[in-house]
Order: structure tokens, then sequence, then C-alpha cells
């Protein structure tokens, strides 16, 4: 997909509300643009084209690690949780008609050696994710070794992607990384599982 170099005029205007790892937005306001940077991380940005009604979602994580003491927490951090509950939200709020869904994909970069597996397992996941579902993403900007601002127009659909430079991957990276060094820290003998 060919990025444009300039931000469009109307991603110039209007409200601007940001979308952080674990959100999930979801809006019909025609003035509103959500935003967020991206890393190894994912957004979906999904749009019930007959509605106007559209959302996205950002996670870092493809699948909780299967540990009893996960320090990262709010599952909607995880993919099949994140996906889920974006789609259902737009359902509810729009026709309620899965053919009238249209999927944009964004994200899954690899921008420190680090974090490797964490955005190629990002974009295996959304895929898959979207294949069992029955969907097709009609636009996606995935994979690179690079971070990226992804704006989107919840209630037009449009969506504009900038690839940003190595300080702003860097920045990203660090929290990218202090996320994955919680979750895979384990219970150490004597812990205490409260279920």
């Amino acid at each position: 997909m060919a990025l444009p170099t300039s931000l469009p005029a109307e991603f110039d205007r209007g409200v601007v509300t940001t979308v952080h790892q674990g959100d999930c937005l979801v809006s019909a306001e025609p003035g509103l643009t959500f935003s967020t940077v991206l890393g190894s991380c994912i957004s979906a940005c999904v749009r019930d084209v007959v509605a106007g009604v559209g959302g996205m979602n950002h996670f870092l994580l493809a699948e909780p690690s299967g540990t009893a003491r996960d320090h990262y927490g709010a599952p909607a951090r995880y993919g099949a949780f994140a996906m889920e509950q974006l789609i259902n939200q737009v359902l509810v709020r729009g026709t309620g008609l899965k053919r009238n869904l249209e999927i944009k994909v964004f994200g899954g970069g690899l921008i420190n050696a680090a974090l490797a597996d964490i955005g190629a397992k990002n974009i295996d996941f959304v895929r898959e994710f979207l294949l069992n579902e029955g969907y097709a993403p009609v636009k996606e900007d995935v994979g690179g070794s690079f971070a990226r601002r992804v704006l989107f127009k919840p209630h037009s659909g449009r969506a504009f992607v900038k690839r940003l430079d190595n300080a702003a991957g860097a920045s990203i990276v660090r929290q990218e990384l202090a996320v994955a060094v919680r979750r895979a820290v384990r219970p150490t003998a004597g812990d205490v599982e409260l279920f």
C-alpha cells in the first residue's frame, strides 16, 4: 500500500482521541479521529459501511502467557478479546450485519530484535482470526522495521499511516519491552494463587 507523505486535510481538523494499548473505542461522530502509535502492536479499524460507525483497538500480545500470574492484566490487551470486543461493539452500534463490516489492519513491526517474534505473531494471529470469522481486511499495512502512527476516521472509514523515525521507535520499544518483561515473569515457589 503506497503511503501519502503529508497529512490529508480531513485529518487536520476535528477532535483527536488517542487509542492506547488495551483500548477499544467506537464512534459514529463525523469530526472524530482515532489516533494510535504502533510498534509490534496491532490495531484493527472496523467500520460498518452502512451505519457509518467505526472503531479502533490496540493490542500488544496475540494471547495471554497462560501463567496464573500474568502481570500484564486486562484481557483487552490480548488479540482475541480485543478483536471480539471491537467487532461486537461496531455490530451493536451499527446495522448488526457482519457483511457490512470493513476491516483495516495496521502494525506488527519488527522495531527491536528483543521483540522479534511479537510483531510476527500478532500479524499471524490477526490474519487467522479474521479468516476464521469470515472476514478479509480491505487494507493492511503490517510488518516492516518501523513504528507507525495510525489515524482513523470511524465515520468515513478513512485511514492514514505515517511511518515514524528511529527516535519515536525507540520510545515505543521501551514501552513494549517493559510489558514483555512483565509478561515473562513466572510465579516463584511459595507464591499463593487465588481463584
